[in-house]
């Protein structure tokens, strides 16, 4: 029963501390910094003192060189050599307190990339799997009816964020409601600035080979987002392609639903 508990407590803290290791090595590497600035004071007096009693030293050499000289040196300065050889055993623990700081902090940024690039492969993998499911269903029902099943899709969405608890932003000219999926924004648009938006996205990947979600956001006269910056599409994956839903508002009005083919991702601007 002991051993069963004590085991169960070993694996619990070891899933913990996986779980939690970039903010406890956060943690860690603050805490060694801050240690390492005290010892560094405390080391500093001691430094000091020895540093005087070298030039003491010092001086008692002179003397004893040059017996005859009318000069009796008490204290002879240290050059930077003899003061580092002198005082660089008192700043030993703060030296070995710092390089743990820069350790701990390294470890926890390695473990961040590490999640990052576990987190970005499985969102490639499930954008992928999302794609072949998508024309799996075109070809096996029909364009018509997986059109059908995209708008009820829209207007589900439609109907869990009405248009009545949030902003219509006036995008352009258009007067015609639009929802965008991704920030679960309305919009007033059309459908040919939007398509205007998308070919210009397009030449601007054919020659930078990526574009950001805030460039598609900018072309189409929405404000960006906090994050719209930090997703985009590659050209690797393809170019942008948008597939217009229809739907009907909370006020009665009918909505055009904007479906991303090929989801913007983090990692859009790292090719190869």
């Amino acid at each position: 029963m002991k051993k069963s508990f004590v085991k169960n407590l070993i694996k619990g803290v070891r899933i913990g501390f996986d779980k939690h290791s970039p903010e406890i090595l956060i943690g860690l590497g603050i805490a060694s910094a801050i240690t390492s600035t005290v010892l560094a004071v405390k080391a500093t007096p001691k430094a000091l003192n020895l540093i005087e009693d070298a030039k003491f030293d010092k001086a008692k050499i002179w003397n004893k060189e040059h017996p005859d000289s009318d000069k009796c040196a008490v204290s002879e300065k240290l050059t930077k050599s003899e003061i580092v050889k002198t005082a660089w055993k008192c700043y030993i623990p703060a030296a070995i307190s710092g390089v743990a700081s820069v350790a701990f902090l390294l470890g926890s940024n390695s473990v961040h990339a590490k999640r990052n690039a576990a987190i970005a492969t499985a969102y490639k993998l499930s954008e992928t799997a999302l794609t072949d499911y998508k024309k799996e269903v075109i070809e096996t029902i029909g364009e018509e009816k997986a059109k059908l099943i995209q708008d009820k899709v829209a207007q589900k969405h439609v109907d869990e964020h009405p248009v009545s608890n949030n902003q219509v932003i006036i995008a352009g000219s258009g007067k015609q409601l639009c929802y965008d999926g991704i920030s679960g924004r309305y919009f007033e648009s059309d459908i040919q600035t939007i398509r205007a938006a998308v070919n210009t996205i397009n030449e601007t990947m054919v020659y930078e080979m990526y574009a950001s979600l805030g460039d598609f956001y900018n072309e189409i006269g929405l404000p960006p987002t906090t994050l719209s910056d930090e997703l985009g599409w590659n050209l690797d994956d393809g170019q942008l392609e948008i597939s217009y839903g229809s739907a009907i508002a909370e006020d009665g009005r009918p909505c055009i639903t904007l479906d991303y083919h090929v989801a913007p991702r983090y990692d859009f601007a790292k090719l190869g």
